[in-house]
This record gives structure tokens, C-alpha cells and sequence, in this order.
């Protein structure tokens, strides 16, 4: 999904220049005609998310600098690029004070307006990773720190938000990668336990005969090689948040004194005398079904009912393709900054192709793959052959296909066109004039769906499915994410 780019114009011509501009940037417009239309599509409850304004200076009722002004009240972090028709130094000014990023004149050419788009984004994308990172680091982060724009996660974050407001245990099940730590550190960021520890363990890296030591501490000489007491996690998080991670990993023997003390607000320390109470709220995690290990005897069915209060289920990223884009320019802009590469942002064509991959190891996996084009890449704009996993998913699904041969799993798996989130596409080589109704069907769902068989018919190449529909790759590219808008969800429910 391209960024969305809100207009603020009353002038009707420039409204149009500026949206047919914005479009052939490879970006999605939305328009309004006064200062007040702007504020309340920014504020709405449901509003669209926007990355980007493009504003006019000068409008009647609420002007420029008023909105300006709105918009820092509200606290909204959208980069704001102001247009004017005189240049005025003095204008300019006041309004890059008032919290602009930068200023155009009219009548802005399309080349400076994409320059300055595109400067936008990657600075809001490289301030939102930075706030992020500083939010993890100070234990603060919420669920604004969360980077979605996806129908399937949507569900998730309103639960998720509900459970912070309670201390409910909650459980959080995905694949690895998905992120399900930050989830559980948003949580806690959000509740009311907020300015308390929030402690993370790793039950599948702890040995065996340490899980008890770490998790309820121990008294000096309580075994060989205590010579100091331990407090354990439980004491060092008590008013805060524990976060058990990969839980189903727990040996049965921890299970069995890990009910006890969730039971009785209690633990008892490995050599000591007496129970310790401790406040905790518990959050837990895996990345396997944990009713499975239930049922295969490996995990306590008593415990699952403990911390199986309130399930959360954190979808895999080929199932939320739209968050893809805005992933890929977020870690763009935070590797960019902290190895100094001056790298402006990743071409249509390799952004198109890494929103078609599986990634098995979901956001980790996108994220080191970023990471290696940053540091490997010799041009100033990411492109298809900085991503050598891409270009070998492409090469795989070229290839004959031996069914008795072990299935590859180390590379992203490249998908067909029929995957794309776009409109459904007719019989192979056939296109319906007609629609149920008897009545011709409109000329923007048809192209849609030729624009599908294509892509399926050339196995995902855009180059040639461009060329072989007489268009460019940019205009192929703007109108996938037209298409792919209005169906978004649809594609999260196989």
C-alpha cells in the first residue's frame, strides 16, 4: 500500500495539479478544500491514516497557520510541506517555525514536490523509528509505536489495547518474528503499571536445572555454586509486568511451582525458608499452539487455563502484505541513519517484489534483509538487486518443480499473481463484459482485472507486465495500490 499524501487547497485547479501530481509520485491522494476539512479528517475517530500534507498558506476561514497550529495541539507527528503563491520569506519562516518540514512556490513542479515528499516521509519514518527505539529502551513503548496498517491486525491491536486497561493475563501466540515481545511491551506501556518494571525471560534459553533459580530466585548456598542469594525474576518485576516468553519451552517440574505462584501471589525462593508475595502481572508467549503441547501431554492443562485468559493471536506477515511498504521504509530510514548511507528510498519495482514474498521469519526477517541492502548497496536507491533473496525466490519458482524433492524453507517463497490483494480475476484468458445484473460492467474493475491475469500470466515480472500492457511501471505500480485499497481485508482471511 503506497502513502497517503492529504491536499489542503481551496483553489479547484491547483486541488487537481496537486493530486494528479501526487499520483504519478507512485502515492495515494486524498483532497480537501478548506483548513477545517483537514483538521477534521485528521482527527477523526476513524480516519484514514495520513503520512503526508501537502497545505495551502493562504484559505479563508482556517488558514495555513492555523492548521499548523491545530495540528500541534493535537499532537499529530505528520510531516507538513506548505505551499505558497508569493515566496514570501517572512511566510516561510513563520510557518517552518510553526512545525513545517519544508515549503514550496506555487506553481510547484513535480520533480521539487517529489524531492520534498519524499524527504517527508523518510524523516517522519526515521523520527517514528527513532521514537521507538528510545520508548523500548526507556520501557514506554504503546501502541503508537506499533507500525500496522492492516485490516488483520486491526482486531488485535483493539484487543490489545482493552487488555492494557486491566491486568488480565494474556496470552500471545504467532510465528516467530511477528513480534510478539513488542506487543507485550505495548501493553504494559500503556496500563497503569506502566512506570513499573516490565522483565522479559526467555524460558526456552534457560537450562533445565536453572529454570526455578531464575524465575524464584535462590538463597546462598542452596546449591553448588550459589554463593550469592538471587532474588529471581518474579521479586525483580513484582508491581511491574513479567513477560514469559516461548512458556510452552518450560519443563514439566517448573510448570507445577509456576501454577503455584501465579495461585497464591507467592514464591518461594530454591533454599529458602519461607513464601515471598510478589505482585505481577502476567504476559505470556509462543510461537506454538500451546493447546497442542496440551494435548501431547508436554505442557500442564491446569497452567494453560491460567495463562490462556485473554488469547492474542499476532497474524504472519504474508497475511498483512500491506504493512510491507511502511515496514520497508521504516527500517530504510533508521539503518540509513545509523550506518550513514545516504540512501533516499527503495524502488517501485523491489518494493512491489518484497510485498509478494512469504517471509517465513515475517518482520526479523524483513528487517535483516533491509539491513543488508543498506550496508551492500553501492547506489543511492535500494533496488531488486540489493535483495538477492528475492531475485532467488524468483529464480526458484522458475524452475521445474520435483514433488519428491524436500521442500525449500530458507528463502522466501515468491507468489503468484492470483495473491496479490487486488480483484478477483475470470477464467484464464477470458474477460466478462457483463456483470450478474445483465448490465456492463465498469471500465476501472475490468482493467483491475487484466492487470491480475497479467501479472499471473508473467509470473510476477512487473517489468514485462508493463510492457506487455503498453504502460510504465510506475503507473503499473499506483494502480495495484488503487486496486489492492478497497479489498484490503480480503486477502487476510485465506
Amino acid at each position: 500500500m503506497a502513502a497517503t499524501i492529504l491536499i489542503a487547497d481551496d483553489d479547484a485547479v491547483q486541488r487537481r495539479l496537486l493530486e494528479n501530481m501526487v499520483q504519478r509520485c507512485g502515492y495515494d491522494a486524498l483532497v480537501v478544500d478548506s483548513g477545517d476539512a483537514a483538521i477534521a479528517l485528521l482527527t477523526a475517530p476513524d480516519a484514514a491514516a495520513v503520512d503526508a500534507l501537502v497545505l495551502d498558506l493562504v484559505m479563508p476561514g482556517l488558514d495555513g497557520m492555523g492548521v499548523l497550529a491545530k495540528i500541534r495541539e493535537a499532537g499529530l507527528n505528520i510531516p507538513v510541506i506548505v505551499q505558497t503563491a508569493h515566496g514570501g520569506i517572512d511566510n516561510v519562516v513563520s510557518a517552518m517555525r510553526a512545525g513545517a518540514h519544508d515549503f514550496v512556490v506555487k506553481p510547484v513542479g513535480i520533480e521539487r514536490l517529489q524531492v520534498s515528499l519524499r524527504n517527508a516521509l523518510n524523516a517522519s519514518a526515521l523520527k517514528g523509528e527513532l521514537q521507538r527505539i528510545k520508548h523500548s529502551r526507556e520501557g514506554k513503548l504503546t501502541f503508537a509505536d506499533i507500525t500496522s496498517r492492516s485490516e488483520a491486525m486491526a482486531g488485535v491491536l483493539r484487543t490489545a489495547q482493552k487488555a492494557a486497561g486491566s491486568t488480565i493475563p494474556v496470552l500471545i501466540e504467532g510465528e516467530s518474528g511477528v513480534g510478539k515481545e513488542l506487543f507485550a511491551r505495548a501493553i504494559h506501556g500503556t496500563g497503569e503499571r506502566a512506570a513499573k518494571p516490565f522483565v522479559a525471560v526467555n524460558c526456552g534459553a534457560i537450562p533445565d536445572n536453572l529454570v526455578e533459580s531464575i524465575l524464584f530466585g535462590h538463597e546462598k548456598g542452596a546449591f553448588t555454586g550459589a554463593t550469592e542469594r538471587h532474588t529471581g525474576k518474579f521479586v525483580e518485576a513484582s508491581g511491574g509486568t513479567l513477560f514469559l516468553d516461548e512458556v510452552s519451552e518450560l519443563p514439566l517440574g517448573a510448570q507445577v511451582k509456576l501454577l503455584r505462584a501465579l495461585q497464591e501471589g507467592a514464591v518461594e525462593a530454591v533454599g529458602g525458608r519461607k513464601p515471598v508475595k510478589v505482585d505481577v502481572r502476567i504476559i505470556s508467549a509462543t510461537n506454538r499452539k500451546l493447546l497442542d503441547r496440551v494435548k501431547a501431554g508436554h505442557f500442564r492443562e491446569d497452567l494453560f487455563y491460567r495463562l490462556h485468559v485473554l488469547p492474542l493471536t499476532i497474524p504472519p506477515l504474508r497475511m498483512r502484505r500491506e504493512d510491507i511498504p511502511h515496514l520497508l521504509r521504516h527500517f530504510l530510514a533508521r539503518f540509513s541513519a545509523e550506518e550513514n548511507r545516504p540512501i533516499r528510498g527503495i524502488s517501485g519495482e523491489a518494493m512491489a517484489r518484497l510485498s509478494q514474498l512469504d517471509w517465513p521469519g515475517n518482520i526479523r526477517q524483513l528487517e535483516n534483509a533491509v539491513y543488508r541492502a543498506v550496508v551492500m548497496s553501492e547506489s543511492d536507491q535500494l533496488g531488486l538487486a540489493d535483495f538477492p533473496l528475492a531475485q532467488a525466490a524468483l529464480s526458484v519458482s522458475h524452475e521445474p518443480q520435483d514433488h519428491h524433492a524436500e521442500p525449500l524453507t530458507i528463502e522466501p517463497a515468491l507468489v503468484s499473481g492470483n495473491e496479490i490483494p487486488i480483484a478477483p480475476m475470470g477464467a484464464a484468458g477470458s474477460l466478462a463484459m457483463l456483470a450478474a445484473n445483465g448490465e456492463v460492467r465498469p471500465l476501472e474493475e475490468m482493467e483491475t482485472e487484466i492487470i491480475r491475469f497479467a501479472i499471473s500470466h508473467y509470473r510476477g515480472q512487473m517489468s514485462e507486465v508493463a510492457r506487455r500492457l503498453k504502460i510504465g511501471r510506475s503507473t503499473l505500480y499506483r494502480k495495484l495500490d488503487e486496486a489492492a485499497d478497497p479489498i484490503a481485508g480480503s486477502d487476510q482471511t485465506r
